[in-house]
């Protein structure tokens, strides 16, 4: 295990074989490498006078919801109820509301071959059905579920497979999917540690790919026939949009730098050929740490603000919208690794640790853990 993060570089590992063959068809041709101009602040459209864009700030220390969980990756909320996935189990848990913690149901299929991979990113639609992305033994895939039943006895429909054969890897798989303003879900997909897929515009690996929500590819995405929408990723693992509808991504660099993105439709982030600024050669991060001090993972964003969980780093990162360049650090060391944040209906700040099957940092007593803190806007 040790020779093998020498040899990637990976940040944030967790622990974690030939990628499959993607199931669409892309644009046989590359377009240039600067697609897109770089993003700035002073780029930024101006959000609308009646969305709250006010910057929040984490308040008060956290607190424990949930403890004992085993490699949690992802929380989204079906009205109240919150919904964890577990990467390894491929279980769909349940926190109730006395705290405790239920099974919904298991994604099956999962390749036990993979150490980044399993079940991986969770969403809902508006119909309050669950999306998932996980790895299969064909491949990364994303499926659809009903969930039955009411909060406290929820249970997990049949598995609708909207796309599969999306290239796997031990490590670098991506996952984090999530709906935009636009109503089209949205999902990365890492590089699989075969760096050059990342560049190759008809492969789905190292990309930000946009489908509809019942896995077809949009008309209006950038590359014809193509569920590819950015390219040059070597493993996004945020996805997030400011009230104006701007997109943010965070990504895991390899040895020098990991970013903050914003995602423009059909441009190139650099990625096996430049980690971090490029100088303008292609589309630069608005912000970039080294991965000892971040290893950003799954990404919110409140009000204003970039609420950014870092594994590595065991951080939470607060980066304003219209500052994207700035950033301020909250509780560093005091959860230890954080996977993923999401604001919750109790408008507090729900936090997802990664404690546990990690290359870096040791388990505490009760890890992993689902823990919230105050949010003063």
């Amino acid at each position: 295990m040790a020779t093998a993060i020498v040899t990637t570089g990976c940040t944030g590992r967790d622990g974690d074989d030939p990628a499959p063959s993607a199931v669409a068809s892309a644009a046989t041709s590359a377009p240039p490498a600067t697609t897109s101009p770089s993003a700035s602040a002073s780029a930024l459209p101006s959000p609308a006078p009646s969305v709250d864009v006010a910057e929040v700030t984490p308040a008060g220390d956290p607190v424990d919801v949930v403890t004992g969980l085993a490699n949690p990756w992802s929380v989204v909320f079906l009205g109240e109820a919150p919904l964890v996935s577990e990467r390894n189990s491929g279980r769909v848990l349940e926190i109730t509301a006395e705290g405790s913690v239920r099974e919904v149901g298991t994604v099956g299929g999962l390749d036990p071959s993979v150490s980044e991979g399993g079940l991986l990113g969770l969403a809902l639609d508006d119909a309050g059905r669950l999306y998932a992305f996980s790895t299969g033994v064909d491949g990364n895939r994303v499926q659809r579920f009903e969930l039955d039943g009411r909060p406290g006895s929820l249970s997990l429909g049949e598995p609708e497979t909207l796309i599969d054969g999306i290239p796997a890897g031990r490590t670098h798989n991506g996952g984090r999917i999530a709906f935009g303003p636009d109503g089209m879900l949205y999902a990365a997909v890492g590089d699989n540690d075969d760096r050059e897929q990342a560049q190759e515009v008809d492969s789905l690996a190292g990309k930000i790919l946009r489908m509809t929500p019942d896995g077809e590819v949009p008309a209006d995405n950038p590359f014809p026939d193509s569920y590819v929408y950015s390219y040059g990723h070597r493993n996004v693992q945020g996805l997030a949009w400011a009230a104006d509808g701007t997109m943010f991504a965070s990504e895991f660099g390899q040895d020098t730098w990991d970013e903050l993105n914003i995602i423009e439709p059909g441009a190139n982030y650099g990625w096996p050929v430049a980690e971090g600024d490029s100088g303008g050669e292609y589309t630069d991060p608005v912000q970039q740490w080294t991965p000892a001090e971040a290893s950003p993972s799954g990404i919110a964003i409140v009000g204003g603000t970039i609420m950014i969980a870092n594994l590595r780093g065991e951080v939470l990162r607060t980066v304003p919208v219209a500052r994207p360049a700035e950033h301020e650090d909250h509780y560093q060391g005091a959860v230890g690794r954080l996977r993923a944040v999401a604001e919750g209906p109790d408008g507090r700040l729900w936090m997802v640790t990664g404690n546990t099957g990690s290359y870096f940092g040791e388990p505490r007593d009760g890890d992993d853990r689902v823990a919230t803190v105050a949010l003063e806007r």
